[in-house]
């Protein structure tokens, strides 16, 4: 039998030994994270980047006095003190000069210099750039330079490729000789710049375009001057009489003369090789004509005349170019960004003393409650420091989650927040208001390269994240965004950074406005960009609804343009907004079938909270029809209230809106209601916002624009020409009255019909919102009346997005008619 282990024996501890293999590399980790290592490792790099730079330097003018003393050796050289060398650095700085210039990389070495210096610079959490991705770039531009430079200087410059690139120039020569070897070196540059460069690929493209359109223009004028000189040869040949013998010569002459040579345009108007080429064929027919035989002279023409038909449609499909929408406004000029005020770029002031003590104190308290932790790293950002542990093995989550108050209370902190863990981390993350939080400013969001560089349909540039990145999202896949909170917390600010994203990327050509602003003060500021980027309905004075009763209309509206555009995709046989644009300016599509180059619609309603209360489930069926099926076709919503209780923010609104912005809320309900998830309750405010993408929370600054700064924004693109007038939807429809089309019943006969129908006839448009405004009545039964004056012959059927018809041209015409109708 096996004895049982005494108790006293295995409580006892275990022998001291040897550490494990783990403790031991988390020790070497950890000395490296130590500040004062890195800190001295980054001075270190530093100061080798200028020794090299100044050793390189020397070399190029003191390697020829310096080579014999170098070729005597390593030891020889350090161990004789009478030798001295003539380089800057000394006998270190002259070693290392040949080493790196004539025996390896020649002067490309001095990318070393510059990675060396970026790598001491990121060591002291100065970032340029990602290190390890410039020293790739560096490394590979070294290698590419060191081979090209020694292609084309000779051996009596050695040092310029040195022997690395001598060595591979002349192998690759003895392979595929010299022609192939300066060949395979163009076309390596040429993938090395393609896949370093993002922009480079289109750059080469514009640039082979921009040579073609030269060298064509170049060759028509050539071919139409030798045309010239070939004609001013031929003319003498011509035999012409005189018009008075030709006179009788049963009309010849008429025809003659219209074929000649010398009544044929000094200028061509068509100035290509196929006009030039038109024109030799009809001289060379002119010279076969036999002029006494008038019937062989008019089956000549009938050919010239068939030759140049088919020249001109042969001309008309080889110079057809893809359709550029931009050409409607093409001297309209993007915003530049001195339009944006530039806020001092001031970090927030967290000491590296302040974070040891926070962690310290976090360490501390978890420790109160038996909790152990192996490893705590802090990320300063522009609102709040994360501060990311890993728990000891067999921890519990949940019980580190509890102590958010706890950890809150000993940090002295507003509010602190929990995450456990963080997706894609095996970290518990708690998030630290900073004591002065960096004001995020528009400006450097917009000159970021993530937002200059995108390719999103529609780029949103909303602000900085916890590590100081640029947040930049595509509202083309979000694709509805849902914003929610409490009053005075950023969520005028955030809505104005959309727009102005928005305004900063895309052409008015590309991109129009719905705004609806019950509050009529957000949004009124962008009325003057009216002819270039809003829409609204036909007969309408403001481009922004302010009138709560017209919201429904303009959503009923904007739900039969969603069907109108999905009836032109099934035409076209696409399946969304990007690919029949494309067709489109392909000219594959055909504009006098329907067909037109379809912008984006962005609906932004600022205070969804009061439409709800007015309009209910009215306006809540066309909105969520629109959230479920608009995303194809280009029209996206972007609702904003700073209600969200569950009476405005519906389970059918939330199920349509994946993408949600939630700023400082008041309440942990109200962060459930948005987020399904706690949270935004313990935000700071003052533009701290979480983004909650398919599931997904992002913690984000957002982007702070001031009111000036829009005003400036509107100044710039109003100051230019727009459209002749704002994008009109189509007129929505209503419900028809008791007279049908089948005629009017006077019995039901609205009591404003007369007065209504005479401002119809007035204003010579048939409009249910032009009613509504000048009679100020209700939307219902301005549609009733409409309905009537139409049953009553008066304005024509609805067509959809073209205004009804006026069937009366004047108001006595007019008057007449009521008469006789108001007798029945």
């Amino acid at each position: 039998m096996v004895k049982k282990k005494d108790k006293s024996e295995a409580a006892k501890p275990p022998k001291k030994g040897k550490k494990p293999l783990g403790s031991r590399f988390e020790n070497l980790t950890g000395f490296f994270r130590d500040e004062r290592v890195r800190v001295s490792f980054g001075l270190f790099l530093l100061a080798s980047a200028l020794v090299l730079c100044l050793s390189f330097t020397s070399y190029l003018f003191t390697w020829k006095a310096d080579q014999s003393i170098l070729d005597m050796g390593i030891s020889g050289l350090f161990s004789n003190s009478t030798y001295q060398v003539e380089n800057w650095m000394g006998k270190l700085g002259a070693l290392l000069s040949n080493v790196f210039i004539h025996d390896w990389f020649g002067l490309p070495s001095y990318a070393f210099v510059l990675i060396f210096g970026v790598f001491g610079f990121n060591s002291l959490n100065v970032k340029f750039v990602n290190p390890w991705k410039f020293l790739f770039i560096s490394m590979v531009f070294c290698i590419w330079f060191s081979i090209a430079l020694a292609s084309v200087f000779s051996d009596r410059f050695f040092m310029v490729g040195g022997a690395h690139g001598y060595f591979i120039f002349n192998w690759i020569s003895g392979v595929i000789g010299k022609l192939g070897a300066y060949t395979a070196i163009l076309f390596s540059a040429f993938i090395i710049i393609v896949f370093t460069f993002k922009n480079s690929l289109g750059w080469f493209k514009k640039s082979v375009t921009r040579i073609s359109k030269v060298k064509k223009e170049d060759f028509d004028e050539l071919a139409s001057d030798s045309f010239d000189e070939v004609k001013k040869e031929k003319k003498p040949e011509v035999k012409q009489e005189p018009k008075e013998e030709n006179a009788e010569n049963n009309g010849v002459v008429l025809l003659e003369d219209i074929f000649s040579p010398d009544n044929q345009p000094e200028e061509m108007e068509l100035e290509n090789v196929v006009g030039d080429v038109k024109e030799e064929i009809f001289e060379e027919e002119q010279e076969k004509v036999d002029m006494s035989d008038l019937s062989g002279l008019s089956l000549a023409v009938n050919e010239v005349i068939e030759e140049e038909a088919l020249t001109d449609d042969e001309i008309n499909s080889d110079f057809l170019q893809d359709y550029d929408p931009t050409k409607d406004l093409e001297y309209y000029k993007m915003p530049p960004i001195e339009i944006l005020t530039d806020y001092p770029a001031r970090k927030a002031d967290v000491t590296r003393d302040e974070l040891n003590a926070n962690k310290d104190k976090i360490v501390r308290t978890l420790r109160d409650y038996k909790i152990e932790i192996s490893r705590i790293t802090a990320t300063i950002g522009p609102t709040v420091t994360l501060y990311e542990i890993v728990p000891a093995p067999g921890v519990r989550i949940s019980k580190i989650k509890n102590l958010e108050d706890d950890i809150a209370l000993s940090l002295s902190a507003l509010g602190i927040r929990i995450i456990a863990p963080i997706p894609g981390k095996g970290t518990i993350g708690i998030e630290v208001p900073n004591s002065k939080p960096e004001t995020v400013s528009m400006r450097s969001v917009i000159k970021s390269a993530k937002f200059q560089e995108s390719t999103f349909e529609l780029p949103v540039a909303m602000g900085k994240t916890i590590s100081n990145e640029t947040y930049v999202f595509n509202l083309a896949k979000t694709p509805h965004l849902l914003v929610a909170g409490a009053t005075g917390q950023g969520k005028s600010v955030g809505v104005n950074a959309i727009i102005t994203s928005l305004l900063y990327k895309k052409h008015p050509s590309q991109l129009k406005f719905v705004f609806v602003d019950p509050k009529m003060v957000e949004l009124s500021i962008y009325s003057r960009i009216e002819k270039h980027y809003l829409a609204k309905l036909p007969g309408e004075d403001s481009p922004i609804i302010t009138d709560v009763t017209k919201v429904v209309p303009v959503m009923n509206s904007l739900c039969i343009e969603m069907d109108n555009r999905y009836t032109l995709l099934t035409q076209a046989g696409v399946r969304n907004i990007t690919e029949y644009n494309t067709k489109f300016v392909s000219r594959k599509l055909n504009p006098n079938k329907g067909h037109y180059y379809m912008p984006y619609i962005v609906v932004i309603i600022d205070e969804f909270a009061d439409i709800i209360v007015q309009e209910g489930k009215q306006v809540e069926a066309p909105i969520s029809r629109l959230a479920a099926k608009a995303r194809a076709i280009g029209i996206h919503l972007i609702v904003a209230t700073q209600r969200p209780s569950t009476d405005v923010i519906t389970g059918v609104i939330k199920a349509n809106f994946p993408t949600r912005i939630a700023f400082k809320v008041t309440n942990m309900h109200d962060s459930k209601t948005i987020l399904d998830t706690t949270g935004a309750n313990q935000l700071i405010g003052r533009g701290d916002m979480l983004i909650s993408e398919t599931g997904h929370i992002n913690r984000v600054q957002c982007a702070f624009v001031d009111t000036p700064e829009v005003e400036l924004l509107v100044d710039h693109i109003s100051s230019q020409q727009g459209y002749p007038h704002a994008l009109e939807l189509p007129e929505p429809e209503v419900a028809e009255a008791g007279g049908g089309g089948g005629g009017l019943d006077t019995n039901d006969k609205d009591e404003l019909f007369d007065e209504a129908a005479r401002i119809v006839v007035r204003h010579q448009q048939g409009s249910t919102s032009l009613i509504q405004r000048k009679m100020s009545i209700g939307y219902n039964r301005a549609g009733r009346i409409i309905d009537q004056l139409e049953a009553a012959g008066i304005v024509g059927p609805y067509e959809g997005s073209k205004a009804r018809q006026v069937f009366y041209p004047d108001e006595l015409s007019l008057e007449q008619y009521l008469i006789s109708l108001n007798q029945k």
